[in-house]
């Protein structure tokens, strides 16, 4: 691989990676940067198997990115995913326009 594609690897790693300071990088940013760092040996077996790295690296950033893309598509079509089941079951009455009655023990009592 050449070298812009090894940069656009390293950067597209770094943008799945967890937004962080450049002053308190996480251990996973580190071992990224020293992964790209120490590529400056050339002999021809090693450089099949940083061209081997390199690829593994690309694959892992766009399954990264797949797993993100997932995850914001559940949290936007299943909306009650994350609710607790009282709420679920009131935004469901809700959608086919009932109100669920107030219960009596919850504290929702009006003050005069």
């Amino acid at each position: 691989m050449s070298l812009p594609a090894a940069k656009s690897t390293y950067r597209a790693l770094l943008r799945e990676l967890p937004r962080r300071s450049l002053a308190s990088p996480t251990p996973l940013h580190n071992r990224v940067r020293d992964a790209y760092r120490n590529t400056a040996s050339t002999s021809e077996q090693d450089t099949e198997q940083i061209e081997r790295r390199l690829q593994e690296a690309e694959q892992f950033a766009q399954y990264a990115k797949a797993q993100r893309l997932y995850a914001m598509l559940v949290d936007r079509y299943n909306p009650g995913s994350l609710m607790d089941e009282e709420e679920r079951v009131r935004l469901t009455a809700r959608r086919v326009g009932l109100d669920l009655p107030e219960l009596a023990g919850e504290g929702n009592v009006k003050k005069e």
